[in-house]
């Protein structure tokens, strides 16, 4: 089996192209399998069935492991085992049945329209401030995920068209609009950038070093202008993209084309925006009919 594994992890490189990070959490899954496995004195995948595989997602269960943990480690064992069909070395995949427990799901916070302009309301009295203020600009313009603006170059931005062209999640390219707002902003901060980096430094956002900047970094930046704007809440990059995609639908209600914005490649990811809609629209109801109303 460690063989088979081993082929397994070159075949998701080599022929998938999958990222480092998604590559490790391939290995950490499928060694998961093979430590039970070896515990059972099972070494040939014949020898697994769906029983083996639903006690492994028990033991795991029982140990803690959450049910959205529990679902992406079902998911790389039922393609480890889709693999070794493919190759003839398995006769059947015994993971393809198995159903983890459903976790619940948790709404993704959002900041309403008031408190993203007072956030993005900064003094662009320096250098700095006019960078982070470009970088929330993009963040709640656009929906980027932190990987993806940190990554950015500017060959990636049209500034005359108002576009910005990503490669996010399973290295699918999509062309998100850039609203005025940010387009100003990166106007400004490119006036600007050569105080930190060289003209041939290809990203956008660099640090004062003149190097690209790090995540960590931005997360680090937008959290301290939350404290200066008097944020009651932490407020981090990805909740900007939750707060852009939770306006979008709201105002449009095209669920598909908040998923095209957004870079998801399943719908139902999407359909999370729609139950914060549905709660504000609860809360409407509930201050205005008067059947619902307390006395």
């Amino acid at each position: 089996m460690d063989t088979h594994a081993k082929n397994f992890f070159t075949y998701l490189e080599n022929e998938r192209g999958l990222s480092a990070r998604t590559l490790t959490a391939y290995r950490r899954d499928v060694d998961q399998l093979l430590q039970f496995l070896e515990s059972e004195a099972i070494d040939r995948p014949d020898q697994v069935t769906q029983h083996h595989i639903r006690a492994l997602i028990a033991q795991k269960h029982r140990q803690g492991l959450g049910g959205k943990s529990l679902q992406r480690l079902l998911s790389a064992l039922r393609s480890f085992f889709r693999w070794m069909l493919r190759e003839g070395i398995a006769q059947h995949n015994p993971a393809k049945a198995v159903r983890a427990p459903k976790s619940p799901r948790h709404l993704p916070a959002t900041l309403d329209a008031d408190t993203i302009g007072q956030l993005l309301d900064i003094p662009t009295d320096t250098p700095l401030a006019i960078r982070d203020k470009a970088i929330m600009e993009l963040f709640y313009s656009s929906g980027l995920r932190l990987s993806e603006l940190a990554g950015l170059h500017w060959e990636q931005i049209d500034l005359p068209s108002g576009m910005v062209t990503v490669t996010g999640k399973g290295n699918r390219s999509r062309m998100i609009p850039v609203g005025r707002f940010a387009t100003d902003a990166l106007l400004e901060w490119r006036k600007v950038r050569g105080q930190y980096a060289a003209f041939e430094e290809p990203h956008v956002f660099v640090s004062q070093r003149g190097g690209p900047i790090s995540p960590r970094t931005i997360q680090a930046r937008v959290r301290y202008w939350a404290r200066r704007q008097g944020m009651p809440q932490n407020v981090y990059p990805h909740l900007l993209r939750h707060s852009f995609a939770s306006h979008m639908l709201e105002s449009s209600g095209d669920l598909r084309g908040v998923q095209e914005l957004l870079g998801h490649a399943d719908i139902s990811t999407t359909q999370i925006y729609t139950h914060l809609d549905f709660q504000h629209l609860a809360k409407v109801y509930d201050k205005a009919h008067p059947r619902a109303r307390k006395k």
